[in-house]
């Protein structure tokens, strides 16, 4: 399940390419636009930053702003850095994860194409396709 740590950041993400003039974009107008909590935002935008999505700067004129153009960013990076792996099962989200039924699991290759169908629909859609 796609938390709202997740969802709330394409929301953000949208809303910085729609209100994109070249200047940063102050959290409380997000926040104002889009019904979220400030505080909360704050905690999503920090990560986006961190992840390398956002830029952000402080001080009179700060807020923040995409570090590509909407058509660079696919929502599967988006959810990946705020969710973590999308993976349904240890066993294919962590590659060190050590299962002594791997050779033999009758699941593994269900699980595998799973993640593969959601894999691609994420990767498959850009930022830019959701504006």
């Amino acid at each position: 399940m796609i938390s709202t740590k997740g969802r709330y950041a394409i929301r953000v993400m949208i809303d910085l390419a729609q209100n994109d003039d070249g200047s940063y974009v102050p959290l409380k107008d997000i926040a104002e636009r889009q019904d979220l909590s400030k505080k909360y935002l704050e905690i999503i935008a920090k990560e986006l930053v961190s992840g390398g999505l956002l830029t952000g700067a402080s001080g009179k004129g700060g807020g923040y702003r995409l570090s590509r153009k909407p058509e660079k960013y696919t929502i599967g990076e988006i959810l990946e850095l705020m969710e973590g792996s999308l993976s349904p099962v240890a066993c294919i989200a962590d590659k060190k994860y050590k299962c002594n039924r791997r050779k033999k699991c009758p699941t593994l290759p269900m699980w595998q194409e799973y993640d593969k169908l959601v894999h691609d629909f994420f990767y498959g859609k850009k930022l830019s396709d959701l504006l």
